[in-house]
């Protein structure tokens, strides 16, 4: 990296992303460049708090994510956390350790990528920290949303009987890293959207998440959600939070589970099982939730109406704490509660 001091550097990477208009029109007062920024909150609204982390090696390598895929999805992570508490997310915060010897251009590469998905959900990024580190990049995003008093969706407010949705087809992400793991090509070499499409769209799933805010709000707004979750680490593993924190069992349908073209196809290749990527792969930050069974028609007709798709996957029974996975051929078995675990030794 080049000689310019930390404030010189903050100023580079971050001056200009975000005119004073909209900082002030999303109700910052001050932002970067003090101690601490200073932002009002709306009349009526609690605050949401959530913080996402990527490490170089643990999360991204050179040959699974560019340089601005590495900060659009630490934002998308962090803002799709918001979402799964039918929030809005208005502030963030980034705190960036990196080595000395870091290119002055892949950092702002990294803030490119910070900055274009918190402008495409209108986050204002107001402040931060920047220090040197002896390991890899490590990125943290901390936001900040609002939500309405007493109005925040939950995981342990799932109730016998309702049903059991997802807001998108999952598995794409995982299949997605495992193609760019298998076949470690080089950035330029990665299949590109047109010419190879399906492996293209599976890159852009692992690497360019979208947040589903949007959908957050249809489900907050519509007063018949019930538990809500984003899958950051796999059905099977969300769909186990919600089963413990509301202390009931969730059965999975096996063949209300969406499958995407691209994966089915992927896994056809790869001889492997779909639902494999989709239960426990993770990093799709679609939404799973539960809902009233009587109002689920009535939710599919609204978010078809907005452009979006919901699906009906399974649903909430008193029998069992656990999740079971109700096959095609009618057997009902257990799912385990495995996914991505930072902390697992196999």
């Amino acid at each position: 990296m080049s000689s310019l001091d930390e404030f010189a550097l903050i100023r580079r990477l971050t001056e200009g992303k975000q005119s004073a208009a909209f900082q002030q029109a999303s109700g910052v007062d001050i932002g970067i460049g003090d101690d601490a920024a200073v932002a009002y909150l709306a009349p009526g609204c609690q605050l949401v708090m959530t913080c996402d982390t990527m490490t170089e090696s643990v999360h991204f390598q050179p040959h699974t994510m560019r340089d601005s895929d590495v900060g659009y999805k630490a934002m998308a992570a962090a803002i799709s956390d918001i979402a799964a508490m039918g929030a809005i997310p208005r502030y963030a915060l980034v705190a960036l350790s990196i080595p000395q010897e870091t290119p002055q251009h892949k950092l702002e590469a990294v803030y490119q990528g910070l900055y274009e998905c918190a402008n495409r959900w209108s986050v204002v990024i107001v402040g931060g920290d920047t220090t040197s580190c002896i390991g890899g990049l490590t990125l943290t995003v901390t936001v900040i949303g609002e939500v309405p008093d007493g109005q925040a969706l939950l995981r342990s407010t799932a109730k016998t009987g309702d049903v059991v949705f997802a807001t998108g087809e999952l598995g794409c992400s995982a299949a997605g890293l495992e193609y760019l793991l298998q076949q470690a090509l080089p950035i330029e070499q990665w299949p590109q959207a047109g010419k190879d499409s399906a492996e293209a769209r599976l890159i852009a799933a692992h690497c360019r998440p979208e947040p589903q805010i949007e959908m957050g709000q249809l489900l907050q707004q519509s007063k018949v959600c019930g538990a809500l979750n984003d899958v950051s680490d796999g059905l099977a593993s969300e769909a186990w939070e919600i089963a413990q924190a509301s202390g009931v069992g969730i059965d999975l349908i096996e063949d209300r589970i969406p499958i995407a073209d691209e994966l089915m196809a992927y896994a056809e290749k790869a001889e492997k099982d779909p639902l494999h990527y989709i239960l426990y792969g993770g990093e799709d930050y679609k939404l799973i939730g539960t809902m009233q069974a009587e109002h689920a028609i009535e939710m599919q007709i609204k978010f078809r109406e907005a452009g979006h798709t919901l699906y009906i996957i399974g649903y909430v029974n008193a029998e069992d704490s656990g999740v079971r996975l109700v096959q095609s051929s009618g057997y009902v078995v257990p799912i385990d509660k495995k996914g991505y675990n930072h902390f697992r030794k196999d």
